[in-house]
């Protein structure tokens, strides 16, 4: 498999098959929504859109980067959101990097957006479709960002050879700015354990697929074969 790293910034067309990777924290909190029940997630353009959307749908739930906001319901940390019972909800998500880089990819073939939890569940199912290339999008930091480079780097090894070890890519992630910051409280709206549930290996066994659905970028969940027992939500792989 040919697998390039790219930057939002260095996308000049869309790829075939992408995979967007944001660990701390769009696409963690991602998976725990699905974990914890919601149907849906539906990627926002813009904090607008976000609301405007709310305004159609006052029963959605909104989540934002930052501090908590009029409108939004929640912040976009997976140590709240853990707790949270989202069973056949529909989640409006906007984030600084992970939404942004989803949408950058909009016209690409095949989306999966990805993150430690469900790391092995991306590369089964990568494997499982035979891709030949496969562009990682490294949302943070202009595409710098170490926690998001190492599980790309970790998903792309895991499809092309199941006995890598995630030792070191997971404490180059938990060594990374983005920890330091969540963990100093740099970044706004961080729970005290964000950054222990962002490093959790294949805690979900789906991967997440991003498609359009009437103009709007919706991500679902894809049940993978071989992995724990899945709930009854989920979709096939595909």
């Amino acid at each position: 498999m040919d697998a390039r790293f790219l930057g939002i910034a260095e996308l000049t067309e869309a790829p075939s098959v992408a995979v967007v990777v944001d660990v701390m924290r769009a696409y963690t909190v991602a998976a725990w929504a699905f974990d914890r029940g919601a149907e849906k997630i539906v990627l926002a353009e813009s904090l607008d859109d976000a609301l405007a959307l709310k305004a159609r749908h006052p029963e959605w739930v909104m989540l934002k980067d930052g501090p908590p906001a009029p409108g939004f319901d929640a912040v976009n940390s997976p140590g709240l959101l853990r707790s949270v019972d989202l069973g056949g909800r529909t989640v409006v998500q906007k984030t600084t990097a992970g939404t942004v880089g989803a949408l950058a990819v909009k016209e690409a073939s095949l989306v999966r957006c990805a993150g430690f939890m469900v790391a092995e569940a991306t590369a089964r199912i990568l494997r499982h479709r035979a891709c030949d290339a496969v562009t990682f999008v490294v949302t943070g930091d202009e595409g710098r960002a170490e926690e998001d480079l190492a599980c790309a780097q970790y998903i792309a090894q895991r499809t092309t050879g199941a006995g890598t070890d995630a030792t070191a890519f997971l404490r180059r992630a938990g060594e990374s700015r983005a920890a330091a910051e969540l963990t100093e409280g740099v970044r706004q709206g961080a729970q005290s354990d964000d950054v222990a549930l962002c490093l959790e290996l294949d805690r979900s066994p789906f991967a997440m697929v991003a498609t359009l659905e009437d103009s709007l970028m919706v991500l679902r969940p894809r049940a993978v074969p071989d992995l724990r027992a899945t709930p009854n939500h989920l979709h096939p792989a595909g």
